[in-house]
């Protein structure tokens, strides 16, 4: 996610100073956290596991090291016994390399299991430099839109380590990134191991779609929704989102009708154009706006053919647009979810 919360900074603004009942500019990430529960009927769901799977065997990082951060900087790691991701991604790679124990803080996003009792230092671009030097942290491992940047600046002047990966944005950034974080704690084997195992998962499920004619591809469009601040956008080329529904066997419906920009406010005409025969949207966005009758109510929903046949694809927020090790699951979550059973 983000990943998605970075590409939607610039649309929410825009779209947040055009709504009469705006809430501020509070970051996304802690929107998702506090989205209400909403009413109504609920989407079919074929939830993503809460849990990370580790590798079988725990590695032994070999440190020092020296490694190119995404922002060009070289960057010496001496120790990681205390370890601090600062977005959910990157919290579900260390843990799942096995070395989670070495985690001290998370970010909001980080949602599964074995992360959710430790304190929240992130939420979104809401970085508190104060907390995370306050837990004497080895490393830091930070997205590149992670902000606000004087934060970062803050942690790097008190002579911890910040190391930046390039932000997600589709499936060809699960192994880059697994390797990047893999290779700054000392374990470039286990990297290597994760990332086939990841891309492995990934192919296999891909094949289940391979008999998918073109003709015969839906149409999907990726909804952002936020009903809490009357957030409505539609997914376009940059969304994020096109790489996961290209790989499900199905079009971009957003891309596919011309939507240039990353996101746009949802109008009838541009859902009308996108035609979309489903709708994949985040669970607690879907909550937010009252479910699946809620969801149709919005203007231009009812009259596509995902909003008349209810056809709607809902995965938790946490982990929708990872693009990590569990990525294998989400994608396994839209299929199932998109076709059913024997309809492919």
């Amino acid at each position: 996610m983000r990943r998605l919360r970075n590409r939607l900074a610039g649309a929410l603004l825009s779209v947040l100073a055009l709504t009469l009942s705006a809430t501020g500019c509070a970051g996304s990430a802690e929107a998702e956290s506090d989205a209400g529960t909403g009413s109504g009927a609920a989407a079919a769901t074929d939830p993503v596991a809460d849990r990370v799977e580790p590798l079988a065997k725990t590695p032994e990082p070999k440190l020092p090291v020296t490694v190119r951060s995404a922002d060009g900087e070289q960057v010496t790691v001496e120790r990681a016994e205390r370890v601090v991701p600062l977005s959910g991604s990157l919290s579900e790679i260390v843990f799942t390399l096995g070395l989670g124990d070495r985690v001290v803080a998370r970010d909001v996003t980080a949602t599964f299991e074995q992360a959710a009792r430790l304190p929240v230092v992130t939420r979104g671009h809401d970085v508190s430099a104060e907390s995370v030097l306050s837990l004497r942290p080895d490393l830091v491992i930070a997205e590149t839109t992670t902000g606000p940047e004087e934060a970062v600046d803050q942690i790097r002047a008190a002579g911890v380590p910040v190391l930046f990966v390039e932000a997600a944005g589709g499936l060809d950034d699960v192994g880059p990134r697994i390797r990047a974080v893999a290779d700054a704690l000392g374990v470039p084997a286990a990297g290597t191991e994760l990332t086939q195992r990841s891309e492995d998962r990934i192919a296999a499920v891909r094949e289940d779609v391979e008999d998918v004619s073109h003709g015969d591809r839906p149409r999907v469009a990726f909804l952002y929704l936020r009903g809490s601040a009357s957030v409505y956008l539609i997914g376009g080329k940059d969304s994020g989102a096109g790489s996961l529904i290209e790989a499900a066997g199905a079009v971009d419906a957003g891309a596919a009708s011309g939507l240039e920009k990353d996101f746009t406010a949802i109008t009838s005409e541009a859902l009308v154009k996108a035609a979309p025969d489903a709708i994949l949207v985040m669970s607690k966005g879907l909550e937010s706006v009252g479910g699946v009758d809620g969801l149709v109510k919005i203007p231009g929903v009812a009259q596509t053919p995902a909003g008349l046949d209810r056809r709607i694809v809902s995965v938790e927020d946490g982990v929708l647009l990872n693009y990590g090790p569990r990525t294998d699951q989400v994608l396994k979550s839209v299929v199932a979810q998109l076709y059913g059973d024997g309809d492919r």
